[in-house]
Order: C-alpha cells, then sequence, then structure tokens
C-alpha cells in the first residue's frame, strides 16, 4: 500500500510539473505498478478492458474529426437552413439529433461532449455568437 501510495504522489507531482505530458506521466506511473510489482498487470490494466472508456475516447476523437474536416460546420449550417428560422426550431433540431443518437452512442459523455458540441459551436459560430468576443449571449447561452 507504501508503494502505491509513493506512485501516486509521484504521479500528482509529475502531472503539476509536466516533465513529460499527462498520458505519459500517466502511463510511467501505470508501468512503474507494474515493474515494481505493486499491482498485478491484470489488475493495472484491468481498467483498459472496460468498452465505457474506449467509446468516450472515440466519440472525442470522432469530434476532432467534425472539427479539423469541417463537417461540424457543414452539418451547422445544414441545419440553419432546415430549421434555421426561429431559434426555437434549432433546439427542436438538435434534441432530434441528440436523440436519434442516442442509440448508437449510449455514453451520453460521449455523445454531448464528442458529437453535439462541436455541431453546437458551429451553429453558435455560423449565427454570430462566439465566447470571448462579447456575442456570447446571443444564441449560444440559450443553444
Amino acid at each position: 500500500a507504501w508503494q502505491l501510495l509513493a506512485i501516486f504522489l509521484a504521479t500528482i507531482v509529475g502531472i503539476i510539473t509536466q516533465p513529460l505530458p499527462f498520458g505519459a506521466v500517466a502511463l510511467a506511473a501505470l508501468g512503474a505498478t507494474v515493474l515494481t510489482k505493486t499491482l498485478p498487470f491484470s489488475v493495472a490494466f484491468s481498467a483498459f478492458s472496460d468498452p465505457i472508456p474506449w467509446l468516450i475516447a472515440l466519440a472525442f476523437f470522432f469530434a476532432r474529426g467534425f472539427i479539423k474536416t469541417g463537417l461540424g460546420n457543414r452539418v451547422a449550417y445544414h441545419f440553419v437552413r432546415l430549421f434555421g428560422r426561429t431559434s426555437l426550431g434549432l433546439c427542436y433540431s438538435l434534441v432530434l439529433s441528440e436523440a436519434l443518437l442516442a442509440p448508437a452512442i449510449p455514453s451520453v459523455s460521449a455523445r454531448a461532449g464528442g458529437v453535439m458540441l462541436p455541431v453546437i459551436k458551429a451553429l453558435c459560430a455560423a449565427c454570430g455568437s462566439n465566447a470571448g468576443d462579447g456575442t456570447e449571449k446571443k444564441l449560444g447561452s440559450w443553444l
């Protein structure tokens, strides 16, 4: 238990001081628990067998792809074209798309943060509501 506490505290210090990126510090700490035989390999890496973190990570990879390729902007402009007559129509279209995505992406955080957030950000930008330039209260705070 003391060895695990020491590795944990060293990990916290590594995250704060950032000698390496966050992921590298975490993996080094995980490797240290196995190399010092503080935890067996199966226990140390058991969290990687759970599908939910992988689902969340995959959704965030998709979200980054939405942003890089401009797909989020295209989807947002399509929403504006179809439902953009009113802000209430935009909100209903987001609720409908959330309901359609729910069976495919069961994790709420992955669906909301990874897929819907880039679309909502693009919608806000398309409507002229951007954070940090004084226009964030236009439509962005409501969506």
